[in-house]
């Protein structure tokens, strides 16, 4: 099994902060991989058991969602979805409601799919049960749609709703928050 640097297209396109929906549209690109990655491992540990390779994805995986991913839902949830809830139509307000529950039933789900990632990545399980990959599954269903629903309603309604110095703003104190310097923007 390939590590995840060694997969096709695993590098997210160049994008940088002062280009916000694409950094944030280029996160969804890393999450989708890193799911590919999480199906890919639990194939791969029903073929060959829990070997140092699938140790390394299941530490991948969980490196991914346990810090890149928690940063990309609080830039949503400090930039997007507030313009959203404050401008958004009536019917982008109400997606923006599931879209926040959504976030909170993913910590739920991460939780759950990420014990039996870890026990694996310690060498404390050789295989994945059925619980553990109805619990992939539900991550997996539930980021999905999620991911559909931001890049098709939510996206660009809040884009139409952004003047240039505001998109600036947020790409900037989205860089912040991951502590990027000023002159890797």
């Amino acid at each position: 099994m390939a590590t995840p640097s060694a997969l096709p297209g695993f590098n997210a396109p160049a994008v940088g902060f002062e280009q916000p929906f694409a950094m944030l549209e280029a996160c969804h690109e890393r999450v989708q991989r890193t799911l590919t990655l999480l199906q890919r491992l639990r194939t791969h540990v029903q073929e060959h058991g829990a070997d140092v390779p699938a140790q390394q994805a299941a530490r991948d995986v969980l490196r991914y969602f346990d810090i890149a991913a928690p940063l990309h839902h609080e830039d949503e949830e400090l930039h997007v979805f507030p313009l959203l809830l404050a401008k958004g139509a009536p019917d982008v307000a109400a997606l923006v409601a599931r879209l926040q529950h959504d976030h909170l039933c993913m910590t739920a789900d991460w939780a759950a799919a990420r014990l039996p990632l870890q026990a694996l990545a310690d060498g404390l399980q050789a295989v994945f049960s059925e619980a553990d990959g109805a619990a992939f599954d539900r991550f997996i269903a539930r980021y999905d749609r999620h991911i559909a629903d931001e890049e098709t309603v939510a996206y660009p309604a809040a884009q139409a709703l952004l003047a240039a110095p505001a998109l600036e703003a947020m790409g900037s104190e989205m860089a912040a928050r991951r502590k990027v310097p000023a002159s890797a923007r």
